[in-house]
């Protein structure tokens, strides 16, 4: 008999208690309310599923984070949830809602880098939409990239819509250039003779020179001392667009050669033709806009950058040679 009582004990540990914390646990996958208004739900890139889950909960979407959170991880779901925003409603349950977020966004989070150029930006587009679980497709590339003005698809991330077209994605970036990019701004080039226009030419170039905030203003210095003598600009960037895409390395800004400084036949190409490309060569950000309005003022002439990513300056075509001989 006096065994009776640790049978009981082993029983209620052994075995009632996981079925209860089973049963609990599924009924905390539930829908947390029968309601079926739906709500706009939105996963920016790189969240962790800890702070989707406490989101969620926050929404009413989900009984229990930690319940959901659990059931993303035995089901193995975590890697394949999507950023973008998904309709949902709270009259769903947790295993629902977990594989709406795998498959079912609505609008898509896509990222332009700054100094994306306007062809780059379409392959990223079309690399986002154009997917098997995406069957509103209808992205045209080549009407993008005939609709799109260089140098005024701003760089930035936006949430792009399944289904949306080429011209509404265009109007889309360019619409928010013009919200971002403050006219006051691009007015200040004047007083170093440059146009609007011409600014967001300079910017396109740093964009693609530059390697931090701090090099860009002493760049675009040394890019005006080089236009106010007449000096050849010689940036390789230039040469990279005229070229185009590598298929080999899959990028659109091939690696550069002596030959092609000469080779390549273009009004881009600074190393054959006095003063600013024609147009923009990439997509600007907000601080390469800022810095070609307001250059550094500088003694400089040449930069380079060694392998390690850091900018030397020289003052004459002697110096750079000897920056060249021992940092390259």
């Amino acid at each position: 008999m006096k065994k009776l009582p640790l049978f009981i004990f082993l029983f209620i540990v052994l075995i009632l208690t996981p079925v209860a914390l089973n049963l609990y646990y599924n009924n905390q996958l539930k829908p947390p309310s029968t309601s079926d208004t739906s709500q706009i739900f939105v996963i920016k890139p790189g969240q962790p599923v800890i702070q989707i889950a406490d989101n969620l909960k926050e929404a009413n979407l989900v009984k229990n984070a930690l319940a959901f959170r659990l059931y993303v991880a035995q089901s193995g779901i975590g890697k394949t949830i999507q950023a973008g925003d998904f309709r949902l409603s709270p009259n769903m349950s947790s295993k629902e809602i977990a594989k709406e977020l795998t498959h079912g966004a609505i609008d898509i989070w896509i990222t332009f880098p700054e100094g994306t150029r306007t062809e780059e930006m379409a392959d990223i587009i079309d690399k986002k939409l154009n997917s098997v679980e995406n069957d509103k497709y209808q992205f045209d590339k080549k009407e993008f990239i005939a609709l799109s003005s260089e140098g005024h698809m701003f760089p930035d991330t936006y949430l792009i819509a399944k289904d949306a077209t080429a011209e509404e994605i265009a109007e889309r970036l360019e619409s928010t250039f013009e919200e971002k990019v403050d006219r006051k701004t691009l007015l200040k080039g004047a007083k170093n003779g440059l146009t609007e226009d011409q600014v967001i030419i300079l910017a396109s170039l740093l964009e693609r020179e530059a390697r931090s905030n701090e090099e860009r203003p002493v760049i675009a210095g040394i890019i005006l001392n080089r236009l106010n003598i007449g000096m050849k600009l010689d940036i390789d960037a230039t040469v990279q667009y005229v070229k185009g895409y590598d298929s080999a390395n899959n990028t659109w800004w091939p690696q550069v050669t002596q030959e092609d400084y000469t080779a390549q036949k273009s009004l881009y190409n600074t190393y054959l033709h006095v003063g600013l490309p024609l147009k923009p060569i990439a997509n600007p950000g907000i601080e390469s806009i800022r810095a070609a309005a307001e250059p550094q003022d500088t003694p400089y002439l040449f930069y380079l950058h060694d392998a390690d990513g850091k900018i030397h300056y020289a003052k004459t075509s002697e110096e750079h040679t000897k920056n060249i001989q021992e940092f390259l």
